[in-house]
């Protein structure tokens, strides 16, 4: 008998720590059994070597990936034993980072450069080169990308914007409008999609008078960016479940309660290349912001079209966003999300020439997005003609996520994708900032390392002649020739090269590659 009581208190007990601790969300919404997780993956390299699947198998991010994200939100021992698992003479298309035999050196704590940040400003000033009011250089090339509250949770929303204010990076909105959670410090780029949620009229079209009032609401705005698509639906639009529409959802978004909220599938206010710029342009006079696009890459006519009219017109974009097809926080069919729109690396090398033939890649930033979370994608992102990039489900990896991939159900055991009231308690905002600038912190570090070890300061001077793709046969191709690219596209002129060096705060000379 005594002992049942004793089994009875020591489990009361641990349901009440679990409930009231704070670090760990699968804890608290699930008391107890959300230590087997905990105990599962402490043995899950012993177990995978027998069954299931190694480190580099699962999909859309590896237990490797999601092991380096963990432990870098942490702020834990992100290092890994015993060499690499990869095959790196068999595998096709691996990438391969080739290093100077002088690299630069790394600061380390007590030198007068040294910065615990690891602050990577971009090279170029957003808005700029079109003379925007509010033109500025963003602090981070990593930034987070557009989740919309409405998907996200409020604690989510709230935990990306306290944490992108740590990190001194921005987190873009979404389409799903601008949100309370939004204001707390954290810069803020609006997304107005399709549905132009918090700048429509009772109609459902864009009304600049709506727009002015977020603004005005919401000082932290830098910059708009105007959804064309996306990499999870491209040219699909969007659905939140009428199940995940609160009382705030639908004050914030202006849509009614009960009923789907739909985001069509393309815009009302332009129709065409030219009518597009005459909205940017339009937005831009008004509110004295950068103006950029999002788009997943399909069909080419469109980014001919684009740049022939920003080259003969006047009329251009301030920044313009790539989305992979492989992208996915936004719930989809499968189809798309297996079928429709070209991968990162592919569709970006596609869009980039376009511009970079003409010379507009100097006067527009350009943005990637589509699992580059990690040093070396994101280097190779870099390398294309990125300026920055954008991380959407490797942030919500920093702030809980265990890729359970119930997002479009409303029930993420984590409460980062959902409405539900107890799971989303489970996520603590005030800890889980500190995780994603932790995360982004780690990202910039070693993106850092890898330009210092190559001999360049700042990604902005990472070209293709300084990666290699091997093909699986023990023979490699150079990036700039795997892509096609010309000596130089993508690398910074002269005075940007010299702004750079200012920056980072170096003196020495670029080393380039013979």
């Amino acid at each position: 008998m005594w002992w049942m009581l004793g089994i009875g208190g020591f489990l009361l007990a641990v349901v009440l720590h679990d409930v009231i601790q704070r670090r760990h969300a699968i804890l608290r919404n699930f008391p107890i059994i959300g230590h087997f997780r905990y105990w599962i993956e402490a043995v899950g390299p012993e177990l995978r070597q027998y069954i299931v699947a190694n480190n580099d198998e699962e999909r859309p991010f590896s237990r490797d990936q999601r092991r380096w994200i963990y432990t870098s939100s942490k702020q834990a021992n992100n290092y890994f034993g015993f060499g690499t698992d990869n095959d790196l003479d068999l595998a096709p298309n691996y990438l391969i980072i080739k290093h100077a035999m002088f690299p630069l050196a790394e600061p380390v704590p007590g030198d007068p450069h040294y910065d615990h940040a690891y602050t990577l400003p971009c090279a170029k000033v957003l808005g700029a080169a079109r003379g925007r009011a509010k033109a500025f250089r963003p602090n981070s090339v990593v930034n987070v990308s557009a989740m919309s509250y409405g998907s996200l949770s409020p604690t989510a929303v709230e935990a990306i914007n306290r944490g992108a204010r740590l990190a001194g990076c921005w987190q873009n909105t979404g389409e799903g409008g601008v949100a309370p959670h939004h204001r707390h410090g954290g810069d803020v780029v609006w997304q107005l999609g399709t549905a132009y949620f918090g700048a429509r009229d009772e109609q459902g079209r864009f009304a600049m008078s709506r727009l002015k009032d977020e603004l005005a609401r919401t000082p932290t705005i830098r910059a708009i960016e105007i959804k064309l698509s996306q990499g999870a639906k491209p040219s699909k639009g969007g659905i939140l479940p009428a199940a995940k529409i609160t009382p705030e959802i639908a004050r914030i978004r202006g849509v009614p309660m009960g009923k789907d909220c739909i985001s069509p599938a393309g815009h009302r206010e332009f129709h065409d290349a030219d009518s597009l710029l005459d909205f940017v342009e339009r937005l831009a006079a008004e509110t004295g912001l950068p103006v950029g696009i999002k788009s997943a890459v399909g069909e080419l006519a469109f980014w001919h079209d684009l740049a022939r009219l920003m080259e003969t017109t006047g009329r251009g974009v301030d920044f313009v966003t790539i989305d992979g097809g492989e992208g996915g926080t936004g719930a989809a069919p499968l189809v798309f999300a297996d079928h429709v729109a070209l991968p990162f690396k592919v569709g970006f090398a596609r869009v980039f020439p376009i511009f970079a033939r003409s010379g507009l890649d100097r006067r527009v930033a350009f943005i990637g997005s589509g699992r580059l979370g990690f040093p070396a994608e994101a280097l190779l992102a870099f390398a294309l003609g990125c300026d920055m990039i954008n991380v959407a489900r490797e942030a919500m990896l920093s702030i809980g996520c265990v890729q359970a991939q119930r997002c479009h159900t409303g029930n993420c055991p984590t409460g980062v994708a959902t409405s539900n009231r107890w799971l989303m308690r489970g996520l603590d905002p005030t800890l889980k900032s500190a995780r994603l600038a932790s995360y982004v912190t780690a990202l910039r570090k070693e993106v850092l390392n890898l330009c210092w070890a190559c001999g360049v300061p700042h990604p902005a001077f990472i070209t293709g002649d300084l990666l290699e793709v091997l093909d699986g046969r023990l023979h490699g191709t150079a990036v700039r020739e795997f892509y096609g690219y010309a000596e130089d596209w993508g690398r910074p002129g002269a005075d940007l090269a010299s702004e750079l060096l200012v920056l980072m705060k170096r003196t020495a000379p670029v080393r380039r590659p013979a």
